[in-house]
């Protein structure tokens, strides 16, 4: 059963977040530790070059942080972030983000999320810092 609450935790998580679901992002895979989520860029989300706004990326990767970091059972919350923006990403672009846990000790915890257009191009990195709290979800 302990197998099954990275996927337990992301799915009561992704019920309650309106943010991530107007933004269509889809779970593609959930480990303890890890997680990787998808979304397409849409017109409204792009700035006035006609291009994704730097928040589209980084609400991916936020997400992203938010699920590999609680998928372990115990509720965390991100306490620092940063991103640094590398290609551009345009209308119909499926851009995927991997977070992947890079440190973790019983209280702080450190991802780092690469985020990847469809022909497997770096468009982001973005680094979160956790605080894991004493609750666990179940």
């Amino acid at each position: 059963m302990k197998n099954n609450i990275p996927n337990r935790v992301v799915n009561q998580m992704f019920e309650n977040d309106d943010f991530s679901k107007w933004l269509g992002i889809e779970v593609a895979e959930v480990k303890e530790g890890s997680c990787e989520l998808k979304l397409t860029v849409r017109e409204e989300m792009t700035n006035g070059f006609k291009i994704a706004h730097g928040g589209i990326t980084y609400s991916l990767a936020d997400s992203a942080l938010a699920f590999a970091s609680n998928s372990h059972g115990r509720k965390s919350v991100s306490v620092e972030t940063s991103i640094s923006h590398t290609k551009q990403c345009l209308i119909g672009d499926v851009i995927t983000a991997k977070a992947v846990e890079k440190s973790m000790t019983n209280k702080i915890a450190i991802y780092e999320i690469i985020i990847t257009n469809q022909q497997e191009e770096i468009v982001a990195l973005f680094k979160g810092t956790v605080y894991r709290t004493s609750k666990d979800w179940f």
